[in-house]
């Protein structure tokens, strides 16, 4: 929490504090700022490395998993050291070290139906890098339904995308994917693999989205999919609209509480 300008904290900030969009104004309002960023793995990692060192107040990281070798060729929270510890207890190591100004808050925990909505209220908006159909829908109606912003991302092989989300004033996850693929369509990083360098790309995009969210400065990727491919180097963004008839953030939403996603994204899809 922001508490005074010490000549420490004017040298820290100084490359933003001259930014006409920051100044001491915009970096209080990132010291005061509170974030949940969901995954400590190869999203969550550039993203709260970033916010850390922009000096947002508090950072919550969710993740279960424990630190494996095969995370370290992506995961940049993370090293050889922090094998069979958990993410998030590394990730708050790393990034209170980096920045002493922050509090970071870890869950060592996966996020359900039952939990997600306690969790995200103590927050002003959330992160999603998340690696799952099935935790993406339940971010998603969890922000919807509790009038969260959120930053949501994903990575494959070379690829990767990025929206923001403004409950009820831009489409949400559900308006641009209204129903998960059927199983085993889409691979997963492990089946299919994904370079490092895409983590460190959307990350630094999601980042910025959340920086701009709470500087009220720029334009968001709301209603805008920003698609990137790494092996073509070609970057685009896909104008989205909110769907009213979307089941959660529509004009007559079905969704009124969270569900079990890990069934809805067994579901069969049906067009």
């Amino acid at each position: 929490m922001f508490q005074s300008f010490t000549d420490e904290w004017v040298e820290r900030y100084s490359r933003q504090l001259i930014l006409p969009e920051v100044g001491a104004k915009g970096q209080r309002k990132l010291a005061e700022a509170k974030v949940l960023v969901i995954g400590a793995g190869g999203i969550g990692s550039p993203v709260s490395l970033y916010l850390a060192a922009a000096g947002v107040g508090r950072i919550g990281i969710v993740d279960s998993d424990d630190v494996e070798l095969s995370n370290l060729q992506r995961q940049i929270l993370h090293t050889t050291c922090d094998i069979s510890r958990p993410k998030v207890v590394s990730a708050k190591e790393k990034l209170e070290t980096l920045n002493p100004d922050v509090e970071v808050v870890p869950y060592c925990l996966r996020l359900t139906s039952e939990n997600i909505t306690d969790i995200i209220s103590d927050y002003d908006l959330v992160v999603d890098g998340s690696d799952n159909f099935a935790t993406r829908y339940l971010v998603n109606d969890a922000c919807v339904l509790s009038g969260k912003p959120l930053s949501s991302g994903a990575i494959l092989r070379f690829e990767a995308q990025a929206t923001t989300i403004l409950p009820r004033e831009s489409a949400c996850y559900r308006c641009i994917f209204p129903a998960p693929p059927p199983p085993g369509l889409v691979p997963s990083c492990q089946e299919a693999g994904v370079i490092g360098t895409v983590c460190g790309l959307i990350g630094s995009v999601q980042a910025t989205e959340v920086i701009k969210l709470i500087l009220g400065k720029g334009e968001l990727l709301s209603d805008w999919l920003f698609v990137c491919d790494l092996l073509s180097m070609e970057f685009r963004k896909i104008r989205l609209r909110r769907d009213r008839r979307c089941p959660v953030c529509g004009d007559s939403p079905t969704i009124t509480q969270l569900i079990d996603y890990e069934e809805f994204c067994r579901l069969p899809y049906t067009s």
